[in-house]
């Protein structure tokens, strides 16, 4: 039988045979393109039993890449991370004067910029050591054209926010009074492929970032100078689960808000900075030994200490709140 219908194939004119090949070839596309988005449904489809493994102990949003995070009783989770009104998670960012974000990797001080929010969450004013503080109005920026930036080799749409506050971040960061940016990301969703749609705004991998105090306090059992959690820049710290249980969470419900594991939070050298000193560890701890005991062969020398996190249920986070995983 297939050979009678490669014979009358062949009879065919070769416009004709290039017509069934093409659809041939369109069905078994169209048919891989269903299965692909049945796949991503169902790995999409938070599990319907949890199981209860603590609570909610801290909560950060951090306004500007790599500067100091603000510590919130209570958020809501959207598709660009941690927020409440115009306070929302890494929507600033320091650049060059081409645009290529700074962080802190190479400007360790940048840690020590403490952004403060009015109670209306419209203004964000920056202090830091020796700097007189500065105030920036969000919502004006919202309706500026915007001129490309770079983060992680990703072009990201941007708005330059004015020559005041790139003065007061190139005299703390660079001692003269040019040579930085402030840049601020304008849209309520993802403009990068990296992670897909849990990239987030300005973020290094994903919206969210989760880890246990119990992982915290067996690091520092190894250590002879001790670390916070700040050293690892969390969005949520879980309070009630064993050291590193987060590696095996899958799917993650806070309240009722739902988050599926992306990927782990690898760790580099900016783990080494202290967070109120503002300087680098001359030794390379904390990252030395978390290379001791948490590397993994598929990743090489970056070693991982929590769990990146892409919100697939929207809602409010708060402290206290019950932590599940699935």
């Amino acid at each position: 039988m297939f050979s009678k219908l490669v014979e009358e194939i062949s009879g065919l004119s070769p416009s004709k045979q290039a017509l069934l090949v093409a659809a041939g070839i369109g069905t078994v596309t169209v048919g891989a393109i269903g299965a692909y988005h049945i796949k991503q449904r169902i790995d999409n489809t938070p599990p319907k039993r949890w199981r209860r493994v603590g609570e909610i102990n801290e909560i950060y949003v951090y306004p500007v890449k790599s500067c100091a995070p603000i510590r919130m009783s209570r958020v809501i989770c959207s598709d660009l991370g941690p927020q409440r009104h115009m306070l929302r998670d890494r929507i600033f960012m320091v650049t060059n004067l081409e645009g290529k974000w700074v962080t802190a990797r190479q400007k360790p001080k940048m840690v020590l910029i403490q952004p403060q929010f009015d109670d209306g969450y419209k203004n964000m004013t920056l202090s830091a050591p020796g700097m007189d503080d500065i105030t920036i109005s969000i919502e004006p920026l919202f309706q500026q054209e915007t001129v490309k930036g770079v983060v992680w080799g990703s072009t990201v749409p941007t708005v330059d926010c004015g020559d005041e506050v790139a003065e007061w971040f190139s005299t703390y960061l660079l001692d003269k009074p040019n040579g930085y940016r402030l840049r601020f990301y304008p849209l309520d969703k993802t403009s990068r492929k990296q992670c897909a749609e849990d990239s987030g705004a300005l973020q290094d991998e994903t919206s969210y970032m989760l880890f246990n105090t119990a992982t915290v306090e067996d690091l520092n059992a190894k250590l002879e100078q001790k670390v916070t959690v700040l050293q690892f820049r969390p969005s949520f710290v879980v309070k009630g689960p064993p050291a590193y249980a987060e590696d095996g969470w899958r799917w993650v419900k806070i309240g009722n808000t739902v988050f599926k594991y992306v990927k782990p939070c690898l760790r580099c050298v900016f783990t080494n900075i202290d967070p109120e000193k503002g300087v680098s560890s001359a030794d390379g701890q904390p990252l030395k030994t978390l290379k001791s005991y948490r590397k993994k062969a598929e990743f090489g020398e970056a070693p991982a200490f929590g769990i990146h996190l892409g919100l697939r249920l929207k809602g409010e986070v708060s402290l206290g709140d019950p932590v599940y995983y699935g």
